[in-house]
Order: structure tokens, then C-alpha cells, then sequence
């Protein structure tokens, strides 16, 4: 069994190029590259990570900052909204700072696609349930307008992770 394969797929960075160290065997591949990745901030993948954490964090404050009716349905908007929030961040700086190549023994693209699917999940619950408990303060229909376009940007989130951790595998296994 050899693990060179599966050392090709985790390196890959969900959204952008593969990057000269992401072959088995090439010269670079060690850590004179440096530890921050400075192309990484102006892939797709990362700008869509950017602006679901920006439309998290307005939905968030938004919830938070107004009155409520409803404790429990926005308690869970709450949480549902900040643990999102940390773990997109968590994944951008894996994916910034290269942590991918020294942490070889998770499948990053494989637990970016879950986090996006459970927690896309989610957020469309959260911000359905506090969409219909809003009553029409204006606050808490703001928060679940943007937990709605974050659910939107989580979609387009788990595509692009789709499309890179399981077509790029499938492709992988027919050579």
C-alpha cells in the first residue's frame, strides 16, 4: 500500500493550484517555501471563505444586538453562526499558512467537504427557525437575511469542495 497517493490528494488546496510542492518527488517540496502561502488570499476559495465570515459575523451581531422574542431560537442562530465562523477561519488558515503539508494524516478537502455539508445544514435550519420567530423586528430579519446569504455562500462552498475532493479523486484513481 502506498501512501505517496493519498499524500498527492490532502495537499491540494481546495480552490486553488496544487503549488510546486504538491508532487511526490519534486525539487521545492521542502519548507524553504516559507509558511505563509501569499497566493492563497486572492484564490476563489479563499475570498468566498472571506465573505462567509464577514456575512456570519453581520448576521451574528445582528441577532445579537436586538431584542428578542424567542431566547432559544436565536441562542441556537447564535452558536450555529460563531461555530461556523470559527471553523471557515480554521480552514483558511490551514490552507494560508500551508498546515495541510505537515498534517498529512487528515484528508483536508475531505473534512472541508463535511464541515460545509453539516454545517450548511445547519445554518438553513437556524435561519429558517429564526426567520419565522423574527415578527418583524428589523434586527432579527437582518440576521436571517444574511444567515440565509451565508447558507447561500456555505453552497457554493461545498461545490467547489465537491469538486475538488471527490472528481479530482476520481480522476486520480483512473490513471
Amino acid at each position: 500500500m502506498s501512501h505517496g497517493a493519498g499524500l498527492v490528494r490532502t495537499t491540494c488546496s481546495s480552490g486553488s493550484s496544487p503549488g510546486p510542492g504538491a508532487g511526490v518527488g519534486q525539487p521545492g517540496a521542502g519548507s524553504s517555501e516559507g509558511l505563509l502561502d501569499p497566493v492563497y488570499p486572492r484564490t476563489q476559495a479563499a475570498l468566498l471563505k472571506v465573505a462567509q465570515m464577514v456575512t456570519l459575523l453581520i448576521a451574528f451581531i445582528c441577532v445579537r444586538s436586538s431584542p428578542r422574542i424567542s431566547y432559544s431560537a436565536y441562542s441556537y442562530f447564535e452558536v450555529v453562526t460563531i461555530c461556523n465562523l470559527i471553523m471557515i477561519l480554521a480552514f483558511y488558515l490551514v490552507h494560508l499558512f500551508r498546515l495541510y503539508r505537515v498534517l498529512t494524516c487528515i484528508s483536508w478537502p475531505l473534512s472541508e467537504l463535511l464541515h460545509y455539508l453539516i454545517g450548511t445544514l445547519l445554518l438553513l435550519i437556524a435561519s429558517i427557525v429564526a426567520a419565522s420567530k423574527s415578527y418583524g423586528q428589523s434586527g432579527l430579519v437582518a440576521g436571517a437575511i444574511f444567515g440565509f446569504l451565508a447558507t447561500f455562500l456555505c453552497l457554493a462552498s461545498v461545490w467547489l469542495s465537491y469538486k475538488i475532493s471527490c472528481v479530482t479523486q476520481s480522476t486520480d484513481a483512473a490513471v
